[in-house]
């Protein structure tokens, strides 16, 4: 159907270490200026099996990162709360859903992954500090972030272990949040250590 723009279009998505792409990074990669046309192309692909449509205009090569769809979905957003600090050993109770910071709140479920939005208020969530970026355009907060937001969203939240956190970096990061509420409950917690 498209010929041979059609194989240069699947060669570069499959060079490409990302495998989550929204239209617009396709167009940035391949240089096709055309949305429609490159629409298309990638449904096509789709029909084929050679990409995945997990979301209206999100597109994954088939063994996709689950971590990376979960960035793509709402943007800016970024892995944190349950999700970074069940990793870290600050909780132990297993879900197996994300849990990720964004401007608003939603839950979604796509390849029966469920992912969780919460909504945190602009300035915080624009706020890099404690943020990794990683290569595939996975955000994720340090465990000490996470753990900032979730006491930011709820208050009288359990933790089966501090140990793994560096409150050093807590009370670097405490004011990005802006909340003397919040830093009461860091002293509470850490006391003036």
């Amino acid at each position: 159907m498209f010929g041979s723009q059609n194989k240069d279009v699947m060669l570069t998505l499959y060079r490409d270490n990302r495998t989550v792409f929204r239209l617009i990074d396709v167009s940035m990669l391949t240089g096709e200026t055309d949305l429609q046309v490159l629409a298309k192309k990638l449904n096509y692909y789709v029909r084929k099996g050679l990409m995945l449509n997990p979301r209206k205009g999100i597109y994954t090569k088939p063994e996709f990162n689950a971590e990376e769809l979960a960035c793509r979905i709402y943007s800016p957003s970024y892995l944190s709360l349950e999700y970074v600090l069940r990793k870290s050993g600050v909780i132990f109770q297993y879900d197996s859903q994300m849990t990720l910071m964004s401007y608003l709140s939603r839950s979604v479920v796509i390849s029966d992954q469920s992912f969780r939005f919460r909504k945190l208020k602009g300035p915080v969530l624009i706020n890099t500090t404690g943020i990794i970026r990683q290569n595939n355009q996975v955000n994720q907060a340090c465990p000490e972030r996470a753990f900032l937001d979730i006491l930011y969203l709820e208050p009288g939240y359990y933790f089966d272990n501090l140990h793994p956190l560096d409150k050093s970096l807590v009370k670097r990061i405490l004011p990005v949040y802006q909340s003397e509420a919040l830093n009461q409950r860091i002293k509470n917690i850490f006391g003036n250590a």
